[in-house]
């Protein structure tokens, strides 16, 4: 079951991202639009303040599409 007040939470802490960050919001507009496949390959890299990097990278199952298809209708 879905906690109503956290929803509240996220979407106010999502807004705050977003007006911080609105490249990376476009970009994820623009994967969405284009869609993610089966075998599309999720790249991430964190790169610390002290410079330490972090790198990895997962290649997407039918089961991870389903779950991110999920979670964007979420949005709606």
């Amino acid at each position: 079951m879905v906690n109503p007040a956290a929803l509240l939470t996220f979407k106010k802490k999502w807004e705050e991202f977003s007006g911080r960050h609105p490249k990376f919001v476009s970009f994820l507009g623009v994967l969405k639009g284009r869609g993610v496949d089966t075998g599309s390959i999720i790249d991430i890299k964190v790169t610390l303040p002290n410079g330490e990097m972090f790198q990895s990278n997962l290649k997407l199952t039918e089961e991870d599409v389903e779950a991110i298809k999920s979670l964007a209708g979420m949005g709606k």
